[in-house]
């Protein structure tokens, strides 16, 4: 069997096809994983913190190993394990309203703290809260903080409140990183500050980032080669989790990206649980998380309508990259604020609702669908306005559905499948609409 077009077998036992890019980043992670899992006895030190305003680079820089307990959280969730966690969180009485990645979370660590991949996660020797824009990440940290015995250390990252970062939002947050965070880092690791090697790791990071983007940006050929929401939550993980600024990221993404461009040459459409596409029907921007615990057969059931999502907001939690920020080596810390003030999470409403109609146009997509969850107030505040102003600007059909992150409660496969099916319907009666309409009027100007 060739490394570039492998067969692998997905949550619900189908064959699904694997490209040399998938299996690179798989190796990717369960190297990572071997690492956390050995820390204790190498002596390496691992620092807990969140994707949105992650401060990898910064990290790597003192040899510590980022821990994402959002990721441990979704990847439970992709492998049937969150259930018994939420369950054993909700016993110690936390509500049913409780963000379930948090609950997630504090199962695991109270059923002994293993990761997805079955190897037992180190305690974190620093807790780095980067603030952005997420008040739950602020709450998930005072519980562990109570099961952790190590310092705390808080990045605060202005809100966007009006849309744009100012010369004193960029300078309150440098001054912190100078102040707080890195006197902390080298205290917990030993290791002195190297500024020359943070700028290395930066000038990774931005290779890595322009890949990504041209990928992403792919998706706007027709057909497009890609899903841009549950293809793209691939594309995304080494860049939004352990690995940005390494080179493992950047020959990832020239890997990931050589493999679309193959694709856009060939007129492929995108790889889905059930192969390739071969009709691409509608295209669709997605706004708001996956769900984790059924996400073959919720990504199913856009394929069987023929429906690619072009575009999505969820892909950009980690960072808003096509808005043209880089990772800048020669403003280090100047960049990493820059890029935690810009992370989506952070964006105020209009700007939010901005980008999605952008994204409606550039991608010539055919209408919005908010999958709205049930536990993430960060996302689903705000997003019935959001909806209807993306409708009122662009004359497209919106489309509601309703689920969870890594609650399996809350997935109901019948009533999402029924709701979608009814929105593509709608975008086609929306087509033969607007098609009549264009006949007429060619008809009197006639």
């Amino acid at each position: 069997m060739s490394s570039k077009n492998q067969q692998a077998y997905g949550q619900e036992g189908a064959a699904v096809q694997k490209d040399s890019s998938q299996l690179r980043q798989k190796q990717m992670i369960a190297a990572h994983y071997d690492r956390l899992a050995e820390a204790e006895k190498t002596g390496e030190k691992a620092v807990y913190t969140f994707v949105p305003g992650n401060l990898t680079e910064l990290m790597l820089t003192f040899d510590l190993l980022p821990v994402l307990p959002e990721i441990n959280a979704l990847q439970s969730g992709m492998r049937g394990k969150s259930r018994s966690y939420i369950s054993a969180a909700e016993k110690l009485g936390h509500s049913e309203d409780v963000c379930t990645y948090v609950k997630c979370d504090v199962g695991m660590l109270k059923s002994g703290n293993v990761g997805p991949t079955g190897k037992h996660l180190p305690d974190p020797s620093l807790l780095l809260l980067s603030y952005t824009g997420c008040f739950t990440f602020m709450k998930w940290f005072e519980i562990l903080k109570q099961e952790y015995d190590c310092p705390v250390v808080m990045l605060h990252v202005p809100y966007q409140a009006d849309g744009k970062i100012t010369d004193s939002m960029r300078s309150y947050v440098v001054d912190q990183l100078k102040t707080k965070v890195i006197p902390v880092l080298e205290e917990v690791s030993g290791v002195k500050y190297d500024e020359d090697r943070l700028k290395g790791l930066l000038a990774n990071s931005a290779k890595a980032e322009d890949d990504l983007v041209a990928v992403l940006e792919m998706a706007k050929n027709k057909p497009s080669p890609i899903d841009a929401y549950f293809g793209g939550v691939y594309y995304i993980g080494p860049i939004f989790t352990a690995f940005r600024g390494t080179e493992d990221a950047v020959e990832y993404y020239k890997l990931l990206r050589a493999e679309v461009e193959e694709r856009v040459r060939l007129g492929k459409g995108p790889i889905t649980p059930e192969g390739e596409m071969k009709e691409e029907k509608f295209r669709v921007v997605v706004e708001g998380p996956p769900n984790w615990t059924s996400f073959r057969k919720f990504w199913k059931m856009f394929a069987d309508e023929g429906a690619v999502v072009v575009a999505s907001s969820y892909t950009k939690v980690g960072g808003v990259y096509d808005n043209g920020f880089r990772h800048d080596p020669e403003r280090p810390l100047e960049s990493l604020a820059e890029y935690c003030l810009g992370c989506y999470t952070n964006l105020n409403l209009p700007s939010r609702v901005d980008m999605l109609e952008r994204y409606m146009d550039e991608y010539q997509a055919d209408g919005l669908l908010i999958n709205s969850i049930k536990s993430c107030n960060s996302f689903s505040a705000g997003q019935l306005m959001i909806l209807r102003e993306v409708e009122k600007r662009t004359g497209k059909p919106g489309g509601f559905i309703e689920s969870d992150l890594v609650d399996p409660r809350y997935f109901s496969a019948a009533n999402i499948k029924n709701r979608l099916e009814s929105y593509f319907q709608m975008i086609e009666q929306k087509r033969m609409g607007d098609a009549k309409a264009a006949e007429e009027k060619e008809e009197v100007q006639g």
